[in-house]
C-alpha cells in the first residue's frame, strides 16, 4: 500500500513509497482503512525533532476511515464501521484513568515504540503508535473510536486532535468565565478551535494573536473580537485591559519565548493555558517572587484537559448544533501524493488545517 515516509529526523520531505505493511495484526487489534487524515503541526514536530519520535516513521494521528477487520477478543467494532483514529485510548485501569483523568493515561504511549509497518527495508514506527498518512494502519482496538453516518470522515479526523485539543482547553482546563477577556496567542487550527471554545463559553473579548495576516482574518471569522500581529499585542493589552493582562491567555505554540510572553499578558491572578506541544530542552524561566506574588494559574492542556471520549461526543453535537465551525477550519484539501506540498503551506502558515485525501 502506499503511505508517506520520514526516512530520517530533521528531514523536511516525505518520500511517498507503494511498498508498505501495516502489521501487527491480531487479539485485540482492528485494521483500518483510512479515508481521511488531517495534517498537524505536531507531525511537522516529530519530523524536525522537537517531539521524540523513532525514525524511519509514518507521520500522521489525526485519521478517520472504516474497519477492515477486528481481532479476536475485539467487541463493538465490526468489519464496515466507520471510526475516527484515537492516538491517546484510555486502558480504564490506571491510576489517571480511575482519577478520570483519561487524557493522562500513558497505554497508547507504550505502542509509540513498537513498530507498526514495514517495508523490504526494514520496519517503520507510526508517529504516536499510529500514522495516518496511509491507506491502511493496524492499531489497538481502543483508538477506533466509532462516529455517526453523518460526520464526515474529514470533519472526524480533525476532531481526534486539534479540536478536541482547542476546544478543551477553554472549555474543560480553564473553565473560560462569561464575560471574560481572552487572548489566544498560535491561530492554527489549535488555536481557532481555542477561540470557538472561548466564544461557546461566553468570553466578552477574545484577541487572536498571529504573525500571518490571513490566520488573523480567519480568527476573526471563528469569534475572536480583534485580531493583532504579536508585536500589536503589548498596544493591545494596554487598551483593550487598561494594562493589567487578560483574564485567561492560550499559549499554542509550544515555545517559551511565546509562553514567557502569555504569562507576562496574563493579569495578577488570571489564568495562562499552556497547549502548545514543545521541545524537552526548551524552558519557560519564571521567579520564585513574580510566581508567587502575582498568583497567576499556569494550567497545561493535555489532549483538552478532560475524558477524551466525552470531548468527541460534545464537538459532534456541538457541531450539529451549529455552535462550532468545523468545515472552514480545512482550508487545504489534496491527495497524498502532494503532501509535501501541504507541508510547506502548514510552515508558511498559508492553510489553517489541510485534509489529507486517501
Amino acid at each position: 500500500m502506499r503511505a508517506a515516509v520520514l526516512h530520517e529526523i530533521g528531514q523536511d520531505k516525505l518520500e511517498v513509497l507503494d511498498d508498505i505493511e501495516a502489521v501487527g495484526f491480531g487479539p485485540g487489534k482492528v485494521r483500518i482503512r483510512v479515508r481521511a487524515t488531517g495534517l498537524c503541526h505536531s507531525d511537522v514536530s516529530a519530523m524536525n525533532g522537537v517531539l521524540p519520535q523513532p525514525a524511519p516513521f509514518i507521520p500522521g494521528h489525526e485519521g478517520a476511515g472504516e474497519i477492515l477487520d477486528v481481532g479476536d477478543g475485539v467487541t463493538g467494532l465490526a468489519p464496515g464501521d466507520r471510526v475516527l483514529l484515537c492516538w491517546l485510548p484510555a486502558c480504564g485501569t490506571c491510576p489517571a484513568c480511575k482519577r478520570g483523568q483519561t487524557q493522562l493515561c500513558l497505554a497508547g504511549f507504550m505502542n509509540a515504540g513498537t513498530p507498526n509497518f514495514k517495508r523490504s527495508g526494514g520496519d517503520l514506527f507510526g508517529f504516536a503508535g499510529t500514522g495516518t498518512f496511509t491507506e491502511e494502519v493496524v492499531v489497538d482496538a481502543g483508538c477506533a473510536v466509532p462516529i455517526p453516518d453523518d460526520v464526515p470522515f474529514d470533519i472526524a479526523a480533525l476532531i481526534g486532535c486539534g479540536v478536541t485539543t482547542g476546544l478543551g482547553a477553554a472549555v474543560n482546563t480553564a473553565d473560560v468565565a462569561a464575560g471574560s477577556s481572552v487572548a489566544v496567542i498560535g491561530c492554527g487550527g489549535v488555536g481557532i478551535s481555542a477561540i470557538q471554545g472561548a466564544r461557546l463559553k461566553g468570553a466578552a473579548q477574545i484577541v487572536a494573536v498571529d504573525p500571518v495576516a490571513s490566520r488573523r482574518e480567519a480568527a476573526l471569522k471563528f469569534g475572536a473580537t480583534e485580531a493583532v500581529a504579536p508585536d500589536e499585542l503589548a498596544d493591545a493589552t494596554q487598551r483593550m485591559t487598561a494594562g493589567e493582562g487578560f483574564d485567561y491567555v492560550f499559549e499554542v505554540v509550544g515555545k517559551s519565548a511565546t509562553a514567557r510572553t502569555a504569562y507576562e499578558t496574563t493579569r495578577r491572578g488570571g489564568t495562562l493555558v499552556v497547549v502548545g506541544a514543545g521541545a524537552m530542552d526548551d524552558h519557560l524561566q519564571l521567579n520564585m517572587f513574580e510566581l508567587f506574588f502575582d498568583e497567576k494559574r499556569i494550567l497545561p492542556s493535555m489532549y483538552g484537559g478532560g475524558d477524551v471520549l466525552t470531548s468527541y461526543e460534545r464537538a459532534i453535537a456541538l457541531w450539529r448544533a451549529g455552535r462550532i465551525d468545523l468545515e472552514s477550519l480545512i482550508t487545504h484539501r489534496v491527495p497524498l501524493a502532494e503532501i509535501n506540498e501541504a507541508l510547506d503551506q502548514m510552515r508558511t502558515g498559508v492553510a489553517l488545517r489541510t485534509c489529507i485525501e486517501i
